[in-house]
């Protein structure tokens, strides 16, 4: 097999892979969150982390993967800001309207292909503009219903969507900077995202649900899904950080929109939540715009692999050294999706896990 047979593989083995995790630890969160009556998404989020880094550790002791140090204060505000950026997006939704923080959500998109054109120079196709509308425009009937603003509530996520546009284009730029791998990142930018999630989550999660994490009555049944959904999230990071290491931040994005339009569909099938015809109609343009992004990527890919090579590795140069000049402090955030609960959000990623 060539080697961009063995790249396209990996790539949808990578994207599969964050699809198939991230439905199945939001469909455990939805089941923990608003049936069992776990409220606690923040710190819930530091204990996903320190599990996958402890997997990760076990990985590394088993030889499975190299470890390669590279920059500290690169790695320690990586993941900082990464714990910072899913605090936020707790907040925004703790703060807002359910259909306000969809459109948050909405808002990642745009502001990852500003950012990429402001300070990578990259250049994006009336074809891919286009079809990124359109899956925007579909995401937006289907998930976005009020949208009552207030101030705080509006800060909170525009601080939530620059630092998780932030996170994600620096953890592709990361990646290709220092030529690691995207489990070496994960495994040491882990500790920090833990230690800031654990340090703060127990004050978010009391601020917005008025409940005490620690007071709270673990039955065996919690506890069996708390350990289900810690086992689900190490796939769910491991998935983030490859996937946006293989493609891009935006497509991570559009990735993420499909796994909302799949919560939305089992939401409906597995638990029976309420579906209307607005539902439908929204995934339906949704997907539509999702293959046409997937269409026009393709094509543009395929007109850039008969290019010279000297011209690609020029363009690559240039598209990394300006955002990477400005870093203070990058992260990522796992991108699940957000359920009827008042407090759970996606992520994320997690997020946001």
């Amino acid at each position: 097999m060539t080697e961009s047979g063995k790249f396209q593989l990996g790539t949808i083995g990578a994207l599969s892979l964050s699809v198939v995790s991230s439905v199945s630890i939001v469909i455990c969160n939805k089941a923990l969150i608003s049936t069992l009556g776990f409220h606690f998404a923040t710190t819930l989020t530091s204990w996903h982390l320190l599990v996958t880094f402890c997997s990760l550790h076990v990985a590394l002791w088993m030889k499975l993967f190299e470890h390669k140090p590279f920059d500290a204060r690169a790695v320690m505000g990586f993941g900082v800001l990464n714990g910072i950026s899913i605090g936020l997006l707790n907040l925004s939704l703790g703060f807002n309207s359910v259909g306000f923080y969809q459109m948050t959500k909405l808002a990642i998109i745009p502001c990852t292909v500003l950012l990429e054109t402001l300070f990578f120079r990259k250049l994006f196709s009336r074809s891919i503009q286009l079809s990124l509308s359109v899956l925007l425009m579909g995401v937006g009937i289907a998930t976005v219903t009020d949208l009552q603003l207030n101030v705080l509530g509006s800060v909170l996520s525009l601080l939530a969507v620059l630092t998780t546009c932030v996170a994600q284009i620096m953890t592709n730029t990361i990646q290709k900077r220092f030529k690691v791998s995207s489990t070496q990142l994960l495994y040491q930018s882990c500790p920090y995202q833990a230690m800031t999630l654990f340090i703060t989550g127990p004050f978010l999660d009391g601020l917005l649900t008025n409940e005490n994490v620690f007071a709270f009555q673990y039955t065996p049944q919690v506890l069996v899904f708390i350990v289900l959904s810690c086992l689900i999230s190490v796939s769910v990071n491991f998935s983030t950080f490859l996937v946006i290491g293989k493609t891009s931040p935006v497509t991570y994005q559009v990735l993420g929109h499909l796994k909302t339009c799949l919560v939305l569909a089992f939401g409906y099938i597995l638990l029976r939540d309420p579906f209307s015809w607005r539902n439908i109609l929204g995934i339906m343009v949704a997907l539509v715009g999702m293959l046409l992004y997937s269409f026009f990527c393709t094509r543009e890919t395929q007109a850039k692999s008969s290019e010279p090579a000297p011209q690609l590795s020029q363009a690559k140069d240039s598209e990394t050294d300006p955002l990477i000049s400005l870093e203070g402090g990058t992260a990522v955030v796992p991108d699940d999706d957000v359920s009827k609960a008042p407090i759970w959000n996606s992520n994320k990623d997690l997020h946001d896990a």
